[in-house]
C-alpha cells in the first residue's frame, strides 16, 4: 500500500512576515489564552500538527485559521511559527475555511470523560468539566456528613448549571443526574 502524498508543505515562518485577520470574528477568555500559551510552548509537535493556515490572495500572508495560536506564540516568546500557505483561494472561500477551523463539530461523551479522564488535567486542557465536580458525580459524598433525618434532602438544593455548548446532550445530562440522586428520598429535577 503506498502513502497518499499531500500537496501541502508545513514551512516554519517568521511571526514578523504574517498579518493577524483583520476583524478576527474568533476571540478566546483570558484563562483560555493562558492555557493555549501553555499548549503552545509546552507541545511543538501539536502545534507543527496543526499548524497556521495562511492565505496570499491580498498579497500579505494572513492568518486565516491560528490568530489566537499566533498571539500566543509572540506571547511566548517564538519568533517561527508552522504554517501552511493556501494559495489562490477566492475571498468566499477564505470566508468559509475561517469559520469551518472554528466550529466544533463533535461532543463529548462526558461519561467516559468522568471516568476515564483525570478532571483537573482536562480542566487545564481547556474542557470545561466544572458541572461534573471535584468527585465526579460522587452524590454521596455530598449527603455523608449529614445524619439520617437530614438525607432526605428537603432542605437542601444543589444547582446544576449545564453550559450552552453541551447543546443537545442536556437531556442525556439530566437524565444522569436524576439516576444518580433516584435513591435520594424527595430529591427532584427540574
Amino acid at each position: 500500500m503506498s502513502k497518499k502524498q499531500t500537496k501541502f508543505k508545513v514551512e516554519y515562518r517568521p511571526l514578523s512576515e504574517l498579518k493577524l485577520l483583520d476583524s478576527n470574528p474568533r476571540y478566546i477568555k483570558q484563562e483560555d489564552f493562558e492555557r493555549l500559551c501553555a499548549s503552545v510552548q509546552n507541545n511543538p509537535e501539536l502545534f507543527e500538527a496543526q499548524p497556521i493556515i495562511l492565505s496570499d490572495r491580498t498579497g500579505e500572508l494572513v492568518v486565516i485559521a491560528g490568530n489566537q495560536r499566533y498571539k500566543a506564540a509572540k506571547e511566548v516568546g517564538l519568533t517561527e511559527v508552522p504554517t501552511v500557505l493556501l494559495s489562490g483561494l477566492s475571498e468566499k472561500k477564505e470566508r468559509e475555511i475561517i469559520i469551518r477551523t472554528n466550529v466544533t463539530n463533535g461532543k463529548w461523551d462526558w461519561d467516559i470523560l468522568g471516568n476515564e479522564w483525570d478532571i483537573e488535567e482536562l480542566g487545564d486542557w481547556g474542557v470545561d468539566c466544572s458541572f461534573l465536580g471535584s468527585d465526579s458525580g460522587d452524590v454521596d459524598s455530598l449527603f455523608e456528613n449529614l445524619d439520617d433525618d437530614k438525607k432526605k434532602a428537603k432542605d437542601i438544593k444543589i444547582e446544576v448549571v449545564i453550559p450552552e455548548e453541551m447543546g443537545d446532550t442536556k437531556d442525556e445530562i439530566k437524565t444522569a443526574i436524576e439516576g444518580l440522586l433516584a435513591d435520594y428520598e424527595g430529591v427532584k429535577v427540574k
